[in-house]
């Protein structure tokens, strides 16, 4: 049996109780591995064109307050 075989047999014996705990936690996980993810990117710069097409088009009056 895998890792993940024997992770997704975990999961599904779960109580209730326990599996809502364990969906706000890999929930919580995956927004934190999200976020570190951007944040590496924004460092490396591969978000800079991106940033400067919205600050362009903004300039150019092409947004709209949400």
């Amino acid at each position: 049996m895998t890792k993940l075989e024997q992770i997704e047999k975990s999961v599904a014996e779960l109580s209730p109780e326990e599996l809502k705990a364990f969906a706000a936690w890999f929930e919580a996980l995956q927004a934190d591995l999200w976020d570190k993810k951007i944040e590496a990117d924004a460092k490396a710069g591969r978000l800079d064109k991106l940033a400067e097409q919205a600050l362009a088009d903004h300039r150019a009056g092409r947004t709209r307050p949400v």
